[in-house]
């Protein structure tokens, strides 16, 4: 069976609508990337059958950790793309503080998967002096598994490369001799986690700041035309939203987002 008829047969779409119903995953909107790391898996693992690779998911949490690391949905680093946080650090929650006359804003990490990405945006959120009671940032991924390990706080040295001196000792702690660090519980307080399918659920309004990055790339040009809709949707006026950088929203005048910079789009 060549690739094309492989995504298209009656096995492979019973395996996708099973595998909904277990992680909230829907693969049809996903590009064709994401459906070729799918069956490369199930070849590694030998399954002979679409039914054999979800009972081996759905029976070990292992195996099913190892399929969505696979995907690389939840491959992150804190402040990954560095001149783009020192961007937010340096000009655009200054801006935001100015226009609100206040320092409490409303911040979102849309498909936060282990958590880097909304500490990060949470040790901004202390640097730049904001509300820590009122300025909550919101954490949101699909994976509960991703979720757990982000709540755990714990990291490699590796995935801190990019954190300036000064806030990996104000922000971080030491274990095993330097090999792992554990966020401070001043950070820890600022980030509410939550599950969420941003395909399926509905989105808060008034946001800030919204990031989603490296996160829309796996999805089809129709899944990513939607959601960049909701989220214009959900943004204040005035509010920013952050895309990675090998991203761009083609169309985004249409949609209703003026350039603010590399991969930053504004609601005016």
């Amino acid at each position: 069976m060549d690739e094309v008829s492989q995504y298209n047969s009656p096995g492979y779409t019973t395996f996708k609508m099973k595998l909904k119903k277990l992680i909230g995953i829907d693969l049809n909107s996903y590009k064709e990337q994401i459906h070729r790391r799918t069956h490369e898996l199930m070849s590694r693992w030998g399954c002979k059958t679409y039914d054999d690779y979800y009972d081996m998911m759905s029976k070990d949490e292992k195996k099913l950790r190892e399929f969505l690391d696979h995907l690389t949905i939840n491959v992150s680093e804190f402040f990954r793309n560095d001149s783009q946080w020192w961007k937010l650090r340096d000009k655009i929650i200054p801006e935001l503080i100015q226009k609100r006359g206040s320092k409490r804003l409303k911040l979102w990490s849309a498909g936060c998967a282990t958590g880097e990405e909304p500490y990060s945006l949470a040790i901004l959120s202390a640097v730049c002096g904001l509300d820590s009671m009122m300025t909550p940032v919101l954490a949101a991924d699909i994976d509960q598994g991703a979720i757990s390990i982000a709540q755990k706080a714990n990291y490699r040295k590796a995935q801190l490369l990019n954190v300036p001196k000064e806030y990996l000792s104000r922000f971080f702690s030491t274990k095993d001799g330097g090999t792992t660090y554990d966020v401070n519980p001043e950070i820890k307080r600022r980030v509410t986690f939550k599950r969420f399918n941003m395909i399926e659920d509905p989105f808060g309004a008034n946001f800030d700041i919204i990031l989603c990055r490296n996160v829309v790339i796996y999805f089809t040009a129709e899944t990513k035309d939607k959601l960049y809709h909701k989220f214009f949707d959900a943004l204040a006026p005035g509010g920013y939203f952050l895309v990675g950088s090998t991203e761009q929203i083609f169309g985004y005048q249409k949609i209703g987002f003026e350039s603010a910079g590399p991969f930053l789009y504004t609601k005016k």
